[in-house]
C-alpha cells in the first residue's frame, strides 16, 4: 500500500471578537482575525485570517450652518438716542443633535447727533405728514376709480 502525500489541513484558531467600529458615528469598518497554528512547514495554508465588514452607527451630528452678518443699518433716528442693526441667514438647520442656531439679529444703540431742542418733535411731523400724503394718493386713485364705476361701460337700454 502506498503512503497518501496528502497535506495535513490547517490548524487555525478561533476568529476574534469583531473589532469596535472604525468611527464614532456614520459608515465605517471593524475587522476580526485568526492565527495559523499548524507549523507552516506542513504546507500552504489558504484559509483568510482576516475578515472586514462595513458597520453603521448613528448619523454624525451636523452643526447648523449660518451665514456671515449684514452690514449694521444706518442708525433708525436722524439725532438722538436710536439703534441699528445687523442680521445673517440660516443656511443649514442643525441635524442628527448637532449645535443649534444661534441669534439671526444683533442691536446696537447709535446716536447719529444731539437733537436741537424741538428737532426730534419737527422731523417726526415730517415723516407722519409725508406717510399721510402717500395714503391720500394712493387713495385718491383708488377712489377716483371707484367714484365712476360703469363709466367706461355700456348697457344694454
Amino acid at each position: 500500500m502506498a503512503c497518501s502525500t496528502d497535506t495535513i489541513p490547517c490548524l487555525l484558531s478561533p476568529w476574534s471578537e469583531w473589532s469596535d467600529c472604525s468611527v464614532t458615528c456614520g459608515k465605517g469598518q471593524r475587522t476580526r482575525q485568526r492565527t495559523l497554528k499548524s507549523p507552516v512547514e506542513l504546507g500552504d495554508c489558504t484559509e483568510e485570517l482576516e475578515q472586514v465588514e462595513k458597520c453603521m452607527l448613528p448619523e454624525c451630528p451636523i452643526d447648523c450652518i449660518m451665514s456671515d452678518w449684514s452690514e449694521w443699518s444706518e442708525c433708525n433716528k436722524s439725532c438722538g438716542k436710536g439703534h441699528t442693526i445687523r442680521t445673517r441667514m440660516v443656511i443649514m438647520e442643525p441635524q442628527f443633535g448637532g449645535n443649534a442656531c444661534t441669534e439671526i439679529i444683533q442691536r446696537k444703540k447709535c446716536k447719529v447727533r444731539k437733537c436741537t431742542r424741538g428737532q426730534a418733535n419737527s422731523d417726526e411731523r415730517k415723516r407722519r405728514r409725508e406717510q399721510r400724503e402717500k395714503r391720500r394718493s394712493k387713495l385718491g386713485r383708488s377712489e377716483g376709480a371707484a367714484e365712476h364705476p360703469g363709466q367706461f361701460q355700456e348697457f344694454p337700454q
